[in-house]
């Protein structure tokens, strides 16, 4: 992997934001520059090249791509259906929701589509108590979720895939 040379431009202006000796603080951004590079995932190879960029040991990177669910350590489907199971929505039925998703598209958690489309990747606290059961796809929240809700979601992404396409 490697940037071009507008991305490595980027790069230094993100390293510039912090203080001299702080460049650390720029893996966060940078690894969200590398993951957007690589297809919604983040390779081996391309979290090394973030290391190798910011000069940090790729151990360093590492630590901080598997602790933030944000990041995606294989491939992904185009939508990726990130459930809340903590306890508010969990009351109120994300494990029904959960188990809905799994079975109507016939996949487990962390599984993707055959077809590439779907992702199923349950999450910690989205912040979003009071609307639960709800998921966040891309950068919105679906809330209050129900099996017909569900259902709608996954036609609105298809019928969007298809016009992308």
């Amino acid at each position: 992997m490697k940037f071009s040379e507008e991305k490595l431009n980027k790069v230094k202006e993100i390293v510039a934001r912090y203080p001299e000796g702080k460049h650390k603080s720029a893996l966060i951004p940078l690894l969200h520059m590398a993951q957007d590079e690589n297809g919604g995932w983040l390779s081996t190879e391309a979290m090394d090249y973030v290391a190798e960029l910011l000069q940090l040991l790729p151990i360093e990177v590492y630590e901080v791509a598997t602790f933030y669910s944000m990041y995606n350590l294989k491939p992904v489907g185009k939508y990726i259906f990130e459930v809340c199971r903590t306890g508010p929505c969990m009351v109120n039925g994300s494990d029904d929701i959960i188990e809905y998703i799994k079975s109507k598209l016939g996949i487990n958690e962390g599984e993707t589509t055959a077809d590439g489309l779907f992702t199923l990747k349950p999450a910690e606290c989205l912040g979003a108590c009071g609307y639960a059961p709800m998921m966040q796809l891309g950068s919105t929240y679906r809330e209050h979720l129900t099996k017909e809700k569900v259902d709608a979601i996954i036609e609105e992404c298809r019928r969007n895939a298809a016009i992308n396409n």
